[in-house]
């Protein structure tokens, strides 16, 4: 076994018993039984790998026995070949260990809420912005997730001044985490009558989606305001004050939600958007107070960091984080070849902690 290993591992074999034990009290809460059974399940795949490699370690030391206690040329060769394809297996399994050792982001296998907003740039921002909501409900539609408009604000000519929208599936936010930033397009505006290329750009921001056992919101810290719906231009959509914004006023951090024609379903949208941006910041500033946090080498998910650049008249896609460009524009603002950027960004973060170990 690598020494390096050998601490965390034990470590994890006492808490590995720890939980066993507190599985096995029957006055357990269904909440903690659930959190306790992943962590349980993580744990077991961690002891089941480091099972496997000392057995293998075991094995290695049998057929390099043989190679030093043998004359024998046939069982010389039989003992090479074992030695080299245990070396290899050994390979394999060090390399798992080290993923499974990585701290699991918690908000990994939770949904996730994205919010676009149009950014500098005008209506050709928010052209563009309209192109990133539909690349994203395609892309959700090939993963089968299931997504839903929470909040949505559109211009006069077709444009998203602002949407938000829900994704629930499978791993949602660990796919969708690194799209957090800002997106910068190149391209002739539709409005543009001397075909010069102009740059604008839209910012992504991506929240888990949180549920009341995440984060504790005391209804005394809230202030819940009611006001008419409108559409793109101002047009009323309703004569009923549906719309709803609340803020919680401790912090100043605030939703609205006017998307239904019942109170209510505004109310409870907006609460899921507003517990989500409250367990953003929280975590945000927790973050911040560990001095040596690890920088990702694909970047921290700040709203104003330039995270990707998409190039209509090359045909091209840029993510400057990784350095990746791609010749494949059209593919991927369908959402097609979306996860040609997302499956390098999330092996390239893999790497980084793989190092930091």
């Amino acid at each position: 076994m690598i020494v390096n290993f050998k601490a965390k591992l034990e470590e994890i074999t006492n808490l590995h018993e720890e939980i066993q034990a507190k599985l096995s009290d029957s006055n357990i809460s269904a909440d903690n039984r659930i959190k306790l059974s992943k962590q349980f399940s993580t744990l077991e795949q961690i002891l089941l790998c480091k099972d496997d490699i000392e057995k293998s370690e075991q094995e290695l030391s049998d057929s390099k026995n043989l190679l030093t206690d043998n004359s024998d040329e046939e069982l010389l060769e039989l003992a090479k070949q074992d030695v080299k394809r245990i070396s290899q297996n050994l390979e394999t399994l060090y390399n798992k260990l080290k993923i499974l050792l990585i701290p699991k982001d918690i908000d990994d296998e939770k949904n996730a809420i994205l919010e676009i907003r149009a950014g500098t740039g005008g209506d050709e921002a928010a052209l563009f912005s309209m192109v990133l909501m539909k690349m994203y409900q395609k892309y959700a539609e090939l993963k089968k997730w299931k997504f839903e408009i929470m909040s949505f604000s559109e211009t006069n000519i077709g444009g998203c001044k602002e949407a938000i929208i829900s994704f629930t599936g499978s791993d949602v936010f660990s796919q969708l985490k690194y799209e957090s930033g800002v997106h910068r397009v190149q391209r002739v505006p539709q409005t543009e009558t001397q075909g010069r290329i102009h740059t604008s750009a839209a910012t992504v921001a991506v929240l888990p989606m949180i549920e009341e056992v995440d984060i504790k919101i005391d209804p005394k810290d809230l202030r819940i305001d009611t006001f008419r719906s409108q559409g793109a231009g101002g047009q009323h959509v309703n004569t009923t004050d549906s719309a709803v914004r609340i803020t919680h006023l401790p912090t100043n951090v605030v939703a609205s939600c006017q998307e239904e024609k019942s109170q209510h379903k505004n109310k409870a949208k907006a609460m899921k958007m507003l517990a989500s941006r409250l367990y953003e910041k929280t975590k945000t500033e927790n973050d911040e107070k560990i001095a040596n946090k690890r920088k990702s080498m694909v970047g921290s998910g700040d709203r104003s960091e330039k995270i990707r650049s998409y190039n209509y008249p090359q045909g091209r896609v840029t993510d400057h984080r990784i350095n990746l460009t791609l010749f494949k524009l059209e593919d991927i603002i369908s959402g097609i070849a979306l996860n040609e950027i997302i499956e390098p960004l999330l092996a390239a973060d893999l790497e980084e902690k793989i190092k930091s170990l």
